[in-house]
């Protein structure tokens, strides 16, 4: 396609392009597209996936990497993600979705699944000519909290205490003892650029149990925080520990210099959302799911 090259990334090479591709969409419009660098940091923090070798496609520009098709497995489901910057010229993008389309089905991932912005019209003509399932609001709402409308910091209950991985590395990774990420998730973060050992914060109870966790992502090139993920364990709910992660993160993302805070929710969970918007975070859009064949 005019202006650009194509080359492919795998791995920890995929991630660092991938980053500096949603650097520059943020750095340019401080609401564009639906990722900031931090989730897909996540992404390969959590877990190893099928996806991780798998040749990314991107687009280069005499900038560097300025648009990417990210395949990354979910399960028995394999998310799709064309990124690039709402700028990016309507035929260039249809052309972009076309040629990940085949690199994918060449590769044998036959169908995929994607979020996909209500207000990307472009993308849904695309999607529809090619026979998508869409799904109306089965994505993630994203909101959004300004740094300096931040509540203060809750109590925490009696009988917990906060730490943070800075603090609590003679123990494995809470995240893997409580089954919800991989065992090795801790190596896996460490590979990710933006994460900080000293905002991934847990609380332990009276018999140094995992209650509740909540992971902070300082972006200092974009100033933007992301929470993600965010975990009470069952028999620990309702006690307000949650809301004290929560505020807590949001205070150290603060002290860094972070102006905006993005949290993302599921619509149906009904804790979830009651806590994000009861702390202010103000609900931004909510996405569509969308899903089909790669083939034509």
């Amino acid at each position: 396609m005019d202006g650009t090259r194509e080359e492919f990334r795998s791995g920890i090479e995929c991630l660092e392009a991938v980053t500096e591709v949603l650097h520059r969409i943020r750095c340019a419009d401080p609401t564009a597209g639906l990722y900031d660098a931090a989730e897909l940091q996540w992404w390969w923090g959590q877990r190893r996936r099928p996806t991780d070798e798998f040749a990314q496609l991107f687009w280069f520009d005499e900038q560097g990497p300025m648009a990417a098709a990210i395949a990354t497995a979910f399960g028995d489901e394999t998310r799709f993600d064309l990124i690039t910057a709402p700028t990016t010229q309507p035929a260039w993008r249809r052309a972009a979705v076309e040629r990940a389309f085949a690199h994918l089905h060449a590769a044998g991932i036959e169908s995929v699944t994607f979020e996909l912005d209500p207000s990307d019209d472009l993308l849904r003509e695309v999607m529809s000519e090619r026979g998508f399932a869409v799904e109306k609001d089965g994505g993630l709402v994203e909101s959004w909290l300004a740094a300096d409308d931040r509540p203060p910091i809750s109590p925490l209950a009696e009988g917990y205490r906060l730490s943070s991985r800075a603090e609590s590395v003679d123990r494995p990774h809470h995240m893997s003892v409580a089954g919800r990420s991989a065992a090795d998730v801790e190596a896996r973060l460490q590979q990710c650029s933006l994460y900080r050992s000293d905002l991934d914060l847990v609380v332990y109870d009276q018999q140094d149990r995992i209650a509740a966790y909540g992971l902070f992502w300082h972006d200092p090139v974009t100033r933007v925080g992301v929470v993600e993920p965010m975990r009470t364990e069952d028999e620990h709910q309702r006690r307000g520990l949650a809301r004290h992660v929560l505020t807590t993160g949001i205070e150290r993302l603060a002290a860094l210099g972070v102006g905006r805070i993005k949290i993302c929710f599921e619509p149906d969970n009904a804790a979830s959302s009651h806590l994000y918007l009861d702390a202010g975070f103000v609900p931004h859009r909510s996405n569509d799911m969308v899903s089909g064949p790669t083939g034509s």
